[in-house]
């Protein structure tokens, strides 16, 4: 039985049922619903209507969701706690409410004002604000009401509860996008299933806490493609469920997962606007299955039109993903409609390209996109294969360029080909499982009077390693020495500060250096390694620069208020 959102804290009369795992502790009905009620007070004295709320704790996160409702103010719910978020929030008068790094309200507390007279809310109402990713531009703001979001949760409910039955939730994506609100928050809340407060940012601590009771793992396809052969396959094939949803998870993993543990990742399509579309769970089939009550049409080009419950007008809407339709429930995806460009006045299919690289036998994964300027440029992010590995190592950076741009000659004229490349041992993407195209632009774009080449990057949650070439017309080498130039110290600081602040999300300012040392100089084209290790505990990034044979430099940089 789904409960109402509109009327969920006033219908129920299970006190004692289990809404959350929260700080070691498991917190019942009767709980959350004081929490909710002796907010309410306290948000009604704001003056403001519009509420950014963002919290790391997804408890936290719904107790204020249903508290800014029950004031009858909009939540805005906000992708991140990022500075530039924050500002352009304020930017659409939002008072910011959360973990906003000193920047939030502060409520004061209202003793003895506990709101326990609680009037259903306008399940009609727009009263909720969503983000798009904005992995490939500007984060579009999405409004939502309750009804849609009940009707999705019911649609779910019919389509897996009666084999989820009372698992519980645990997650390692966040509730400030759709997929985790719906999946982690409002979803179990509906269905009467305890989810886990902690968004545990890798598997193993996930699945060390789903020993308890049966649960199930809300997943992205950036966490499932990291699995190997030293994850707990056998902790995995306990789990009731796996779901996953942000991006495409390639069928080889889908395969890995099946075969190393059987389990049939339930995949999700659908967007920020849209809601979900359709689902499969199939590890050997490309066909998508539609949602009960959602329909696509789609016309000669493949371009689709969406007619939804979960859209927030009646209108049916045109996706951005190409379709081919196999009957009236099942399609495939074909790529992005909006990925065509023009380079020197040649019409180029970034699809076509990244599908070609990708079936030749120097990649395994790409990513395409145009760098503009005075002259667009096309730029190529590249997951090398072994067999490209291999030639990178024994024959060199360049030689490998002309093998890939050989492949492509066949089918794409020379002026439409890459001119900036970058190899990366991943993709870098987003807990939602998006391409996180800001940062491949910025290291494409990079000053190369001032800045390295990056011949390979790897980077993994906190850590990442850069293998750069320091090329001899760099501006530092100058006067440093005239008759032998080296790299300066204080670049080498300012390389590995700037490294480390375009990776992760460093927002304090700079404090302090601790435990610098330099122990080898770097001479013009001399290849090193650049290792960065941030701690968000202590607000430290360690930092080490080194070659085949010396440690050159190292040292940590310690962030935070004076």
């Amino acid at each position: 039985m789904i409960a109402k959102l509109s009327s969920y804290l006033i219908d129920s009369d299970s006190k004692d049922l289990d809404i959350a795992f929260y700080n070691g502790e498991l917190i019942k009905f009767a709980a959350f619903k004081q929490d909710v009620c002796q907010l309410i007070p306290q948000l009604m004295e704001v003056e403001q209507d519009n509420i950014a709320v963002y919290y790391d704790q997804a408890y936290s996160f719904a107790v204020h969701l249903f508290a800014i409702l029950h004031s009858n103010k909009k939540v805005w719910i906000a992708a991140n706690n990022t500075q530039a978020t924050a500002d352009k929030l304020k930017q659409q008068d939002c008072v910011l409410l959360g973990e906003w790094q000193g920047k939030e309200l502060l409520l004061v507390e209202s003793r003895g004002k506990e709101n326990s007279h609680l009037t259903a809310l306008d399940i009609n109402k727009q009263q909720l604000v969503i983000f798009t990713s904005g992995s490939s531009g500007q984060a579009k703001a999405i409004n939502k009401s309750l009804l849609q979001f009940q009707t999705e949760i019911e649609t779910l409910e019919s389509c897996w509860g009666s084999q989820l039955k009372d698992a519980q939730v645990l997650a390692t994506v966040s509730h400030q996008h759709i997929y985790g609100l719906l999946f982690r928050v409002l979803w179990p809340l509906a269905a009467g299933r305890c989810f886990h407060s902690d968004m545990y940012l890798s598997p193993e601590p996930l699945l060390k806490n789903s020993k308890s009771k049966p649960s199930y793992w809300v997943a992205s396809p950036a966490q499932l493609k990291r699995l190997d052969e030293l994850t707990a396959w056998q902790e995995i094939n306990t789990l009731v469920n796996i779901f996953s949803s942000g991006g495409d998870l390639p069928l080889e993993i889908s395969n890995k997962i099946y075969k190393q543990c059987g389990q049939s990742v339930v995949e999700i399509y659908g967007s920020s606007e849209t809601g979900g579309i359709a689902w499969r769970q199939s590890i050997n089939d490309k066909l998508w299955t539609l949602f009960d009550k959602i329909s696509i049409a789609v016309n000669d080009e493949q371009i689709a039109r969406l007619s939804s419950p979960y859209l927030s007008s009646t209108d049916s809407l045109v996706l951005d993903d190409k379709i081919k339709i196999h009957n009236e429930t099942q399609f495939t995806l074909l790529g992005r409609v909006d990925r065509l460009v023009k380079i020197e006045e040649k019409r180029l299919s970034l699809n076509e390209l990244e599908q070609s690289l990708n079936n030749s036998q120097w990649v395994k994964q790409s990513h395409i996109f145009v760098l503009k300027g005075k002259r667009d440029k096309v730029a190529a992010c590249l997951v090398l294969s072994e067999l490209a590995e291999d030639l990178l190592q024994k024959q060199g950076r360049s030689k490998l360029i002309k093998k890939i741009r050989q492949s492509l000659l066949n089918q794409f004229e020379t002026v439409v080909l890459p001119r900036k490349w970058l190899f990366i041992k991943s993709l870098p993407l987003t807990t939602q499982g998006k391409i996180k195209q800001a940062l491949l632009v910025e290291l494409l774009s990079l000053d190369s009077n001032r800045f390295p080449q990056i011949l390979n990057c790897h980077f993994q949650d906190n850590h990442v390693k850069l293998e750069l070439k320091v090329l001899s017309k760099l501006v530092y080498f100058s006067g440093h020495f005239p008759e032998q130039p080296i790299l300066p110290g204080v670049t080498q600081l300012a390389w590995a500060e700037y490294f480390g602040k375009l990776f992760f999300d460093i927002e304090q300012p700079f404090l302090c250096m601790e435990v610098i040392k330099f122990k080898k100089i770097i001479r013009p084209d001399d290849t090193i390694s650049l290792s960065l290790n941030w701690n968000s505990d202590n607000n430290k990034l360690y930092f080490e620069i080194i070659s085949e044979t010396d440690s050159h430099s190292s040292g940590r940089m310690v962030y935070g208020e004076q």
